[in-house]
């Protein structure tokens, strides 16, 4: 078992938008609310800055800003971030069951690894954004994650939240299951990302697997 971190195992987005908003208010601009970050979550920095500053990757002053983000962020990524409902259970039944389970993300290994550790996820092997030189889409953090955990990648099932992650998870040769309890992304359609099953609500994950 495979899973994405932020909008999959982890609700992230309240503390990414805190980053964005401190950035504006540095800047004499008013904070933007919440929920009009939260469906760009899972696009870390440049779906923050996209809302904040309307910027993207290309954009002049989008590295530096970039770097001032992940700055702020690193600071605060602990303050509000929890494990979505259901999700401890459904990992505690993985293990009971003798699964090896992992994370695959494409949050940098500065911030996945220490909040991990911090929310005691208990994985067997974290992959960050930049372990493999290579982010989601790429098949590369997949198939490192399985090395690691010694399973052939068509014996996985990678779970996110993110059309990128089905990609990522079919290029890999693994199975792929879309949680649609996640932040997927503005207006997206989750059912036409073809992931071979869709999940609810974590603990649907144990009864999908016959665990439950």
């Amino acid at each position: 078992m495979l899973f994405d971190l932020d909008g999959t195992l982890i609700d992230s987005a309240r503390d990414l938008a805190r980053a964005a908003n401190a950035m504006r208010t540095a800047r004499g601009l008013p904070p933007l609310p919440h929920g009009q970050y939260r469906p760009h979550g899972g696009s870390g920095a440049r779906g923050m800055l996209g809302q904040a500053f309307a910027v993207a990757p290309g954009h002049a002053d989008y590295e530096e800003l970039k770097r001032e983000f992940l700055d702020r962020y690193e600071g605060l990524m602990y303050d509000s971030t929890q494990p979505f409902a259901g999700i401890v259970a459904e990992l505690a039944g993985l293990t009971a069951a003798g699964l090896v389970w992992g994370i695959v993300t494409n949050k940098a290994e500065r911030f996945a690894l220490p909040l991990t550790a911090a929310l005691r996820l208990g994985a067997s092997t974290v992959i960050g954004g930049d372990t493999t030189g290579h982010a989601k889409p790429h098949p590369a953090p997949l198939l490192e994650a399985a090395r690691r955990l010694g399973v052939p990648p068509q014996a996985c099932l990678y779970v996110g939240d993110d059309e990128r992650d089905v990609i990522a998870g079919r290029a890999a040769g693994m199975a792929t299951a879309v949680a649609a309890w996640g932040y997927l992304g503005p207006q997206a359609d989750h059912r036409q990302w073809g992931a071979d099953i869709e999940l609810i609500s974590p603990g649907e994950l144990l009864k999908v697997l016959g665990l439950a």
